[in-house]
């Protein structure tokens, strides 16, 4: 694995029954990078995310993690006896978070980020009921954490308020929040301008360049809003019906050929070419 790669995906492949979501993925995401993936609607970029962070077991192929120097392949995480699933693939360095907003409505919004922690803390039941020093320490980090991302989210005087009361965009802060909160090296953001207004969008970017910049996590995004994505994005992967049909820096893709006739489609043949 390259040492300048955090991750690499590898002739990734999966399968769903009888259809082929993903075949042959392949590309590379440089350690303290902003990437973004992108396609049509169904070409297999929420399959891509799914398969990185721990959600789906793929079907073939590889995706290899590099994080304090040591090299975490991602699908035997997944199926280490007992201890596998998508916790083990938090505990390599990768949150994310979702096209469709999961927080926990009821909760409050600091309790939103605890909840995030709960691997960080103690999970001593006995430590827990005694309030032991270790666990108490353990607490007073956590909350700590918690309260220092909500400053950096604009959301410090919200932390009382139910989770389910804020207003969207302010809902898609604190999730980028709870996924920080885990202390990743690498978070998948999948579609996080979705629902914003121009206003809301700029301050993302802003956002998502803080992570890159003084907090030195990774960012590989999902978006449709080609504007956020050229704007930050240094590599972009497209993708195309389950396949990576180009890979490149924002303006190589927005002159690809291949890519605009992916979004576009083939242009009609003229009259006159017709007539002939």
């Amino acid at each position: 694995m390259d040492a300048h790669n955090i991750m690499e995906v590898r002739n990734l492949a999966m399968r769903f029954g009888g259809i082929q979501a993903l075949a042959n993925v392949n590309f590379s995401i440089q350690k303290n990078s902003i990437s973004g993936l992108i396609g049509p609607n169904g070409a297999g970029k929420t399959t891509v995310f799914n398969c990185v962070t721990g959600f789906y077991l793929p079907s073939g192929g590889t995706i290899e993690l590099q994080t304090d120097g040591a090299i975490h392949e991602v699908g035997c995480l997944l199926k280490t006896p007992l201890r596998g699933g998508t916790h083990r693939v938090a505990q390599a360095g990768i949150a994310r978070t979702f096209q469709n907003i999961r927080l926990f409505r009821d909760m409050t919004v600091l309790e939103n980020l605890l909840v995030a922690q709960h691997r960080l803390l103690n999970r001593n039941v006995l430590a827990g009921i005694v309030r032991s020093k270790a666990f108490k320490n353990a607490e007073r980090e956590a909350i700590a954490r918690a309260r220092t991302w909500l400053d950096i989210v604009g959301l410090t005087e919200s932390a009382s308020r139910m989770a389910g009361e804020l207003p969207y965009g302010h809902q898609r802060r604190l999730e980028i929040a709870r996924a920080m909160c885990t202390g990743p090296r690498l978070i998948c953001l999948d579609e996080p301008a979705a629902g914003l207004n121009p206003r809301e969008t700029q301050e993302l970017a802003v956002l998502i360049r803080q992570l890159r910049d003084q907090h030195a996590v990774t960012v590989l995004l999902i978006e449709h809003d080609m504007g956020l994505v050229m704007d930050i994005c240094e590599e972009i992967v497209v993708l195309s019906y389950g396949k990576v049909i180009e890979c490149g820096n924002p303006q190589k893709i927005m002159n690809s050929p291949v890519v605009i006739e992916a979004y576009l489609g083939s242009p009609a043949p003229s009259t006159e070419r017709e007539a002939a």
